[in-house]
């Protein structure tokens, strides 16, 4: 069956296994600006400055297992949007200063820099242009590229202005995965979830960009570890989930309805309710 997904929907907070939790927090608020709005007992929830949302969640595993990040499905990067490209232009500098290796895309529809953390986890930091700028192809497909970031405008916009941290406005924009199976995955994501397909480059890169109401993709999904790549085992360092927001909750209800008809196990979790997909990567369905 084919679904539709809300076109509210939304990406969420990530959840992240980390070794060092003292040291995950320090990377996480130092360098790239969230802020610390809990913390208990081998875990703490991360934000931005302004509000109470929840952003990202850290889990000590202090005997986690390393993963190579190309080696298996799961995270390639979680992706933090930012409300302008001064606040871009402000988090390059501050992370330049720290001496932390810096990526770089200029996607047309949006200019990201691409870092990891200190046990590997991917992040991508990113702000979007207007949706007047983004150009179609054919199709009514997003037409998306890489070009290089200009890096000396972003820090002339961040010049003589103070480092305050993540702005208000701050969410997490997207999440990328590896995955196991192309196929598989679009049939899960696309076909019960209900996502759109925005950019289909299965050919041509081995990678599919899904989203809900005309984004430019709320998720990434690649074969990049391998065909086949096996997700890596509980005790490892990586993603221990990634949430996905519906409007409410008949919209989350009729979403789940569909992944039950097609198979997949539906459970309670937390409050929410939490799925597997094809790949093993562990998904919440949440409100807000």
């Amino acid at each position: 069956m084919q679904g539709t997904i809300d076109p509210n929907v939304r990406i969420g907070k990530v959840r992240l296994k980390i070794r060092d939790l003292d040291r995950s927090i320090a990377y996480y608020r130092d360098i790239l600006g969230f802020r610390l709005l809990s913390r208990a007992e081998g875990e703490a929830a991360l934000g931005h400055a302004g509000a109470d949302e929840v952003l990202l969640e850290l889990e000590e595993r202090p005997d986690a297992a390393a993963v190579d990040r190309r080696s298996a499905a799961g995270l390639y990067h979680f992706a933090v949007l930012l409300p302008d490209r001064r606040s871009l232009g402000l988090v390059l500098r501050n992370m330049a200063e720290a001496g932390i290796h810096i990526g770089q895309g200029d996607h047309w529809v949006s200019e990201a820099l691409y870092i990891t953390d200190p046990d590997g986890n991917g992040i991508e930091i990113y702000r979007d242009r207007p949706r007047s700028e983004w150009t179609y192809d054919e199709s009514g497909h997003v037409r998306m590229g890489t070009d290089p970031v200009d890096a000396e405008g972003l820090l002339a916009l961040a010049e003589g202005q103070p480092w305050e941290g993540l702005p208000d406005g701050t969410v997490i924009g997207h999440v990328h995965f590896h995955v196991a199976d192309l196929e598989a995955s679009r049939q899960f994501y696309c076909g019960l979830l209900g996502f759109d397909l925005i950019v289909d480059g299965w050919q041509s890169m081995g990678a599919l960009f899904i989203s809900a109401g005309g984004y430019h993709h709320h998720i990434g999904l690649n074969i990049w570890a391998g065909r086949g790549a096996k997700h890596p085992p509980e005790h490892a360092v990586g993603l221990k989930f990634g949430t996905i927001l519906f409007p409410d909750a008949a919209t989350r209800e009729a979403a789940a309805d569909r992944l039950r008809e097609g198979g997949v196990d539906v459970r309670a979790a937390e409050g929410e309710l939490e799925v597997i997909d094809p790949s093993g990567i562990t998904l919440r369905l949440s409100i807000g």
